[in-house]
C-alpha cells in the first residue's frame, strides 16, 4: 500500500510541476503586451494540431532559457480551436513538459486579429514575433524556424551580430 501511495504522490508532483494556468487573451491584450514590452520578447503563434509548430516549440523553450540572462521572454500563443481550451491545451503542455508561459488567443476572426499583431500576417502558423522595444527591433516571421534560424534571430533580437 505504501508503494502505491508513493507512486501516486510522485505522479501528482510531476503533473503539478509541469502544470500551469493557461489564460484566455484577446488580440487587444496581446497588442498592448507587445507595445508595452520593456525588453527582448518572442511571441510564438502555434496550435497543437500543427506539426511544424509542435516541432519548433522545444527550440524556443531551450533558447529562451539560455537567454534569460539577456532578458529574453517567451510567450507561446495557442491558436487552437475553442474546444481545446483549457483541458486539451493543459494535457498537451503536460505531455510535452512545457514550462514556458502559454496563453490561448480567444479570437475566431483572423482578418481581425492578424493585423493587430503584424500587418503582413496572413494567418499562417507557425509564426513568431521578435520584438525589443528598447532597441526598436521588430521582426515577424511566418514560417517554421530551424534551431539555427531561431538562434540567429535571437542574436539580432538581443543586439548581437
Amino acid at each position: 500500500m505504501k508503494k502505491y501511495f508513493l507512486a501516486a504522490t510522485f505522479l501528482l508532483a510531476c503533473s503539478l510541476a509541469f502544470s500551469q494556468e493557461i489564460k484566455k487573451v484577446k488580440a487587444t491584450e496581446l497588442q498592448k503586451l507587445i507595445a508595452e514590452s520593456d525588453g527582448p520578447m518572442i511571441i510564438n503563434f502555434w496550435a497543437s494540431w500543427c506539426v511544424p509548430c509542435v516541432e519548433e516549440i522545444p527550440y524556443f523553450i531551450e533558447e529562451a532559457k539560455k537567454h534569460e540572462k539577456d532578458g529574453v521572454k517567451l510567450l507561446l500563443v495557442s491558436l487552437d480551436f475553442d474546444e481545446q481550451y483549457p483541458d486539451g491545451l493543459n494535457k498537451f503542455a503536460q505531455k510535452r513538459k512545457i514550462t514556458a508561459p502559454i496563453v490561448w488567443l480567444d479570437e475566431t476572426n483572423a482578418d481581425y486579429f492578424c493585423p493587430k499583431i503584424d500587418p503582413k500576417w496572413s494567418g499562417a502558423i507557425p509564426s513568431s514575433l521578435f520584438i525589443n522595444n528598447k532597441t526598436g527591433y521588430r521582426k515577424f516571421i511566418e514560417e517554421q524556424l530551424s534551431h539555427e534560424q531561431l538562434k540567429e534571430n535571437i542574436a539580432k533580437l538581443i543586439g548581437g551580430n
